[in-house]
């Protein structure tokens, strides 16, 4: 479904017949570029079936924007395009939620990590940031996806899933089920965290995956960008999204457990990257849940992938039969290497 006239008049882009190229990378948001004689853009429909509140969104951006142009004048933040009625987003009733960002030359994305200083500089924009934005008054941003990371509720809904999910995938799952249980330690961290005055409220992204950087053509860092999941979070979030995506040479889809592996170079870059920025920012107590933090992330998508394998994948859905199942059983792999290079990447922390 392609932006019509209405959508794009609301930009007062209808009448020089602009042209319209799909890009088919995101999972959830449908994204156009948009381009004229004079400029482009991207264009996303919000999923307002994942986005229930797609202003919220809209809200936080405005705030972040508002607060980056007062206190940080010189920070690249790319901005919403405003509609000709001067909002972020446009609702088309039967169409859904519509928003537009400039199109920035000489930039691109990068899909999967391939080089150690990818991972720097993506860890490096990502902590700079919640670094610049941490004299924002945090509780005003508003709750874009409840729950999110509240991994005390996944594990809730994986025992949920225990008492009433299909018994010959129950059955199936006995090894992995096992596994959850006997790493239920992380949820324990995670709820001593919550109560815990040393862990501070920040601005967080929430899903830092490498493509949700710019980077300009010599392939350094510009911004961040995707803020959908801009929420009042933890620094775990932001971290330990990067870990279970940046580690690995291959991502959650991989069948073949064997070529799952934790690269050590990587790890470094992230910690250099990351803590370039917030350095100054993180308390003792924190850094000491660097590496944790990977393991919060890892351990999280395991249960929700097996979760709604047990639940006949009512939430993610399943290209072929136990596709979650596999990407369950990839996320377990990836946190058992992990805890095996543990004490070695604690070392390189302290060099």
């Amino acid at each position: 479904m392609e932006p019509n006239d209405e959508i794009l008049s609301a930009y007062n882009l209808g009448v020089n017949d602009p042209d319209i190229e799909p890009i088919r990378n995101g999972l959830i948001n449908a994204t156009w570029r948009i381009s004229n004689s004079h400029h482009s853009y991207i264009l996303q429909k919000v999923n307002h079936h994942i986005f229930k509140t797609p202003e919220n969104i809209a809200s936080n951006v405005r705030m972040v924007a508002d607060y980056l142009f007062e206190h940080e004048p010189d920070y690249f933040f790319v901005s919403p395009v405003k509609t000709k009625y001067g909002e972020e987003m446009v609702h088309i009733p039967d169409r859904g939620y519509f928003r537009m960002i400039p199109f920035v030359k000489n930039s691109h994305t990068i899909n999967t990590v391939e080089m150690p200083q990818q991972a720097f500089e993506a860890a490096k924009k990502f902590g700079e940031f919640s670094r610049l934005l941490s004299g924002f008054p945090v509780e005003k941003l508003k709750i874009t996806l409840p729950d999110f990371h509240n991994l005390t509720l996944r594990y809730e809904q994986f025992s949920e899933a225990l008492e009433s999910g299909n018994k010959t995938r129950l059955q199936q799952s006995k090894g992995y089920i096992q596994f959850i249980k006997e790493n239920k330690n992380i949820v324990d961290i995670y709820e001593n965290i919550l109560l815990n005055p040393s862990f501070k409220l920040r601005v967080t992204h929430h899903d830092t995956k490498i493509s949700n950087v710019l980077f300009d053509s010599e392939n350094r860092g510009l911004c961040v960008i995707d803020l959908d999941t801009l929420m009042p979070g933890y620094f775990i979030s932001d971290v330990g999204d990067m870990m279970r995506t940046y580690l690995s040479p291959v991502n959650e889809e991989e069948k073949d457990f064997s070529k799952i592996e934790i690269r050590e170079e990587y790890f470094k870059s992230i910690f250099d990257g990351y803590m370039y920025e917030m350095g100054n920012e993180l308390n003792d107590e924190e850094r000491r849940h660097f590496i944790y933090a990977g393991k919060f992330m890892i351990y999280m998508q395991a249960i929700r992938f097996l979760t709604d394998h047990l639940n006949n994948d009512t939430y993610y859905g399943a290209k072929y039969e136990g596709q979650n199942f596999v990407r369950a059983g990839n996320q377990i792999a990836l946190l058992q290497k992990l805890t095996e290079k543990e004490t070695l990447l604690k070392s390189l922390i302290k060099k």
